[in-house]
């Protein structure tokens, strides 16, 4: 999945893209029928985005299909949840996960208190960690791709 189109990290445009970008990806993965699972990512300094939902996302996947709605409320928890400053979130967006410094940013930043995650992410699948390089492709001021090695 590629799009030419750049959007602002943290933006309500760049929120929706990953919500939809998450959903497509879970979509290909056949998620089973009895699946119920809720990942919530929380601006722990985000901007209030309409009357209370700040900067986030929730993604509810009910009876294996997935959902997402932009806005988290400010003690909203998922089964999965990550609260991070929204510098990090953008530092983070703008990293390729194949690059050294993707786990560099995440570790210094879970020192830090700057990121922290509760819950399990990889209860979503490979599918969810698949979807990161996609929305580093559609974030603003993100390198372009690195050429894939031959096989």
């Amino acid at each position: 999945m590629t799009s030419k189109i750049n959007h602002t990290a943290g933006s309500h445009d760049w929120l929706t893209m990953v919500g939809e970008v998450l959903q497509a990806a879970a979509r290909s993965a056949a998620l089973p029928d009895d699946l119920n699972l809720s990942f919530v990512e929380h601006y722990i300094d985000g901007s209030e985005l309409s009357p209370g939902l700040f900067q986030g996302l929730r993604f509810d996947i009910r009876n294996g299909v997935p959902g997402f709605c932009v806005g988290v409320a400010p003690h909203e928890v998922g089964d999965i949840t990550i609260k991070v400053t929204a510098l990090v979130a953008q530092r983070l967006n703008q990293i390729y996960s194949s690059d050294p410094a993707y786990a560099q940013v995440q570790e210094e930043a879970r020192a830090s208190g700057e990121l922290c995650v509760s819950g399990d992410p990889s209860r979503l699948g490979a599918w969810f960690a698949a979807a990161h390089d996609d929305i580093v492709r559609r974030t603003a001021g993100s390198p372009p791709a690195a050429p894939r090695a031959a096989p």
